[in-house]
């Protein structure tokens, strides 16, 4: 039998260890045929084959984002981004001809407007934004989307102007006259003017309250569904064939379910069942433990819970074993009691429901790696692969815990302060110096025995993974007596394949480039081991494969 595919003339990666490099790769269906020589494997190709000649760049299994929000990240890419920009006069004029060419938004949104886009020292209010526009709504939200910045009219119209009630975490800055500030920390306070938006904000349903829209029309679905798929192609786009979202409800799973349907998803996606405080502990088998048997193919499944602990730290919302360095007597506050979490991390994996949960600060790391102690004394030492997200900083008594309950750090290479575009403040100061050696820390964590994933957390971050690879690589320590975080290439690239593939229970059809695994493939303009890591993100995916489908081809000739 030919092959349907044969790429050749390539420098692949596997990320076999039996079989670490090879020439040659031929694909049939949606599965790996061969791996080998080039001659070998040319001998495979018959009259209909796409022959591929690599021109001796890499080739590698398709890259696995392990930690990103698709509805979310597929809406700003229609939205404006304030991705570099500095001081108001910039943020004024990006805002004004934002405006002017979209006229007919109800709610005008902008996205990645850094904590310190005015200035390290002057914190965005209503009247700045005021300033900019005052007769529309407009509303910017941070890079990290834990906090928002609406102006006076947005704040009217969406009833939170006076101020509001938004729960345990959340928050409605109010100023000294009574009246909001303009700043939203936490969903609960960013929900009511999100509503106004295009989309009515559904994208953030699935991580602000775990539900579902009340109604939909099938026109807004149909327009969802399509605004979806260009997140999707956009995905496919960057050498991914696979990824974990962070946010999950209903709605998003049967949309992508029908796309998967009809057309055919081009990526293959992992959603959770988003587990709130204020849910009664019977969802999880009710409802997640129904989603996980509904939704299980290779294409889409839904098997795992994901929970928020706490915030994150420019907002003060993080929560840390010690006080905050600039706040005395402020160490934040946990989503969930030690108690209700315990009891989450217990039955779902007793359901065989792995557990994933937002974890910034080093109190709610601990608080998270107790649970799943908590769920290891009640249900046994069982193979469930839970998840810490974030680890943003953790307590040196902690680190050897994540071996020793089978803890993944998943971790973001485009988090650390100076890293992609990112400053250093508030950042720095709010954690304190004593922190600083624990913070991010990847290589202490990987040389304790954890084992890690690295993705953006798109749209927080950008998405494209050669740009994620370079951060990882190129990271800088803050000061000359920190430790030295970055891990090696082929480590690297590990996190973003062959262990996220691990982490889904599908380390046996993918993550790796071997006969009989699935056709997954990623084909780049060059030689990732012969490139310097600073260009490494002027690399490009020039064909994606998913599935044994090409998904994406970009020029270049190949």
């Amino acid at each position: 039998m030919s092959a349907e595919i044969v790429i050749h003339n390539a420098r692949i990666l596997t990320m076999d260890h039996e079989h670490p490099r090879a020439e040659a790769i031929a694909l049939t269906g949606n599965r790996i045929m061969a791996v080998g020589g080039n001659a070998e494997i040319l001998t495979l190709a018959g009259p209909m084959t796409r022959v591929v000649d690599a021109g001796g760049a890499t080739v590698l299994p398709g890259f696995n984002e392990a930690h990103m929000h698709i509805f979310g990240g597929s809406v700003a890419l229609g939205e404006l981004s304030l991705f570099g920009v500095k001081g108001f006069d910039a943020l004024s004029n990006a805002v004004k001809d934002y405006a002017a060419a979209n006229p007919d938004l109800p709610l005008l949104v902008a996205q990645t407007a850094d904590y310190t886009i005015l200035s390290d020292t002057e914190r965005v209010t209503r009247n700045h934004l005021d300033r900019i526009i005052a007769d529309r709504p407009f509303m910017m939200v941070a890079p990290d989307r834990h906090t928002a910045w609406a102006n006076t009219i947005a704040l009217e119209k969406a009833g939170i102007l006076q101020g509001r009630d938004v729960g345990v975490g959340n928050e409605i800055v109010m100023g000294e006259d009574g009246l909001a500030n303009g700043e939203l920390r936490e969903s609960n306070a960013i929900r009511p003017a999100a509503t106004m938006s295009v989309t009515g904000g559904r994208e953030g349903l699935g991580v602000g309250t775990g539900g579902d829209p009340e109604h939909v029309t099938s026109e807004e679905r149909a327009a969802d569904i399509e605004v979806l798929k260009k997140g999707l192609a956009y995905c496919a786009s960057l050498g991914i064939t696979s990824f974990q979202n962070m946010d999950g409800n209903l709605y998003q799973l049967e949309m992508l379910d029908e796309i998967e349907k009809t057309g055919g998803l081009p990526v293959r996606v992992r959603m959770p069942y988003h587990m709130k405080n204020f849910m009664p502990l019977s969802d999880l088998e009710e409802k997640a433990a129904a989603w996980k048997a509904r939704f299980d193919t290779d294409k889409l499944r839904c098997n795992f819970v994901k929970l928020f602990m706490d915030g994150v730290t420019e907002g003060e919302t993080a929560v840390f074993v010690d006080d905050y360095a600039h706040k005395p007597g402020w160490k934040g506050e946990p989503l969930f009691s030690g108690k209700a979490f315990n009891a989450v991390a217990t039955e779902a994996n007793r359901l065989g429901l792995p557990v994933a949960v937002h974890a910034i600060g080093d109190g709610a790391v601990r608080m998270v790696l107790d649970g799943y102690e908590a769920s290891i004394n009640a249900n046994g030492r069982k193979d469930m692969r839970n998840r810490i997200e974030h680890i943003e900083v953790v307590h040196p008594d902690d680190i050897p815990r994540f071996a020793e309950t089978g803890t993944i750090a998943s971790m973001q290479p485009t988090h650390p302060p100076g890293s992609a575009g990112l400053p250093l403040e508030p950042y720095l100061t709010y954690i304190g110096r004593e922190r600083w050696p624990y913070a991010f820390a990847w290589k202490t964590l990987v040389d304790a025995g954890a084992k890690i994933v690295f993705a953006t957390d798109w749209p927080v971050s950008p998405l494209p993974p050669l740009s994620c690879i370079c951060d990882a690589l190129t990271r800088k320590p803050w000061a000359d007596d920190m430790p030295d975080h970055r891990l090696s290439l082929h480590e690297t690239l590990a996190a973003y394949t062959r262990t996220s593939a691990w982490v889904e229970y599908m380390e046996d059809r993918k993550g790796v480039l071997k006969p009989g695994y699935l056709a997954d493939v990623v084909v780049l303009s060059g030689d990732i081991e012969a490139t310097s890591p600073d260009n490494i993100a002027s690399l490009s995916p020039v064909l994606t494969i998913c599935d044994g489908r090409v998904t994406f081809e970009g020029g270049g000739g190949r």
